[in-house]
């Protein structure tokens, strides 16, 4: 077994026995190798990101918290490539920038040879100029939408108007190279779309918030305009 499928297997083995921790000896008898070398295959799996954690003491071990996993998705050379380059082009403005790129340093790091190399080259030959974007507005975005919580905002329009509005967070729209929320208002009691470099403050409240419908919110909100009709009516539900 190489060292990539022994990441895998490591990975699984310890989500099956979760939440019962593992020893680094009982993992070396599993996969036949010493225990410097689960040590260190360990140390590298906690380094990219997964969710394992060493437990002191007797009875103690190495676990894994199943519910921050995935189980394997096998995906060939050209699928794993295609991931790194679109992930590669994600600026510091882009929803969930942070969770990309740490996703495309774990796909390159399962992959080896030439495909792990094709992969690297390929997101190297990728540029994306850097825009405006504040870290603290797009994370309180993210964690809204994740959380599907209201959101208070302090936005400022295309006329300059500045205006503090509680939203209920439907979706995001991408177009143009712009991102926009696209919500609920409270204030103007309609579907509105937030640009998201136009926010000058944002944070969650912790109240949840109604489910809506985005395709319904984007068809009658100020973001339509930012894209062509026919685009909007392709997401119309049929008749």
């Amino acid at each position: 077994m190489n060292r990539t499928a022994r990441l895998y297997a490591l990975v699984e083995e310890l989500r099956a026995a979760a939440p019962r921790p593992l020893t680094v000896a009982a993992l070396a008898t599993r996969f036949e190798v010493s225990t410097r070398t689960v040590q260190r295959d360990l140390q590298t799996l906690m380094q990219t990101g997964v969710p394992v954690r060493s437990i002191p003491g007797r009875g103690g071990g190495w676990s894994i918290d199943p519910q921050m996993t995935l189980p394997p998705i096998h995906l060939t050379a050209d699928e794993a490539s295609a991931l790194t380059a679109v992930l590669a082009a994600a600026d510091a403005s882009t929803p969930y920038a942070g969770a990309a790129r740490t996703a495309a340093q774990k796909i390159v790091a399962s992959m080896t040879g030439p495909a792990s190399a094709a992969a690297q080259e390929l997101a190297a030959r990728i540029v994306t100029l850097p825009t405006h974007g504040d870290s603290a507005i797009r994370a309180a975005v993210e964690q809204a939408l994740s959380n599907n919580m209201v959101l208070r905002l302090s936005y400022t329009d295309a006329a300059g108007h500045e205006s503090n509005r509680v939203v209920e967070p439907a979706g995001l729209l991408t177009a143009d190279g712009r991102w926009y929320v696209v919500a609920w208002c409270r204030t103007r009691r309609a579907g509105r779309g937030f640009r998201l470099d136009r926010i000058a403050a944002a944070a969650p409240t912790g109240e949840q918030a109604q489910p809506h419908n985005l395709t319904e919110l984007l068809m009658g909100s100020a973001a339509a305009g930012a894209i062509r009709p026919t685009a909007l009516a392709s997401l119309a539900p049929p008749r």
